[in-house]
């Protein structure tokens, strides 16, 4: 249609409709995957208390789509010496919270942060008694 014959009809009193044009529906949005406020000042708090005894020196936090990874460092250079990780999927049968080793090994796995963590707390005070 061109602008005389848009005129005429509007003129007219026939009205012309705009065919919409097809539009794919979104994909549904997945939820991210990250620590909360309370995870991370509990994972924050054990981080500083190993800097100040010289034990770790950095950490990554990764989001990925799956899991959301907090990984700790004796040197940035290097594999982390542990991983913290939350895994909603496993949340009901072993827990969604585990600390794995630098070697891939799962040290603790639970449905409680903090009961996760003491594994590592663990590990500083065997080292005081050893020495």
């Amino acid at each position: 249609m061109n602008e005389c014959d848009t005129e005429a009809s509007e003129r007219s009193g026939e009205r012309t409709s705009a065919i919409p044009l097809a539009v794919s529906p979104a994909p549904p949005a997945r939820p991210i995957v990250a620590f909360d406020r309370r995870e991370l000042d509990q994972i924050l708090r054990l981080y500083g208390r190993m800097v100040a005894d010289g034990e770790w020196r950095d950490y990554a936090i990764d989001l990925l789509k799956d899991k959301a990874v907090f990984s700790v460092f004796r040197r940035s250079s290097e594999m982390p010496l542990y991983r913290i990780e939350k895994d909603p999927k496993l949340a009901r049968r072993q827990g969604a919270y585990s600390v794995i080793a630098s070697g891939g090994m799962i040290l603790k796995r639970g449905h409680e942060l903090a009961s996760v963590l003491k594994v590592l707390d663990k590990k500083k005070h065997l080292r005081l008694v050893d020495a």
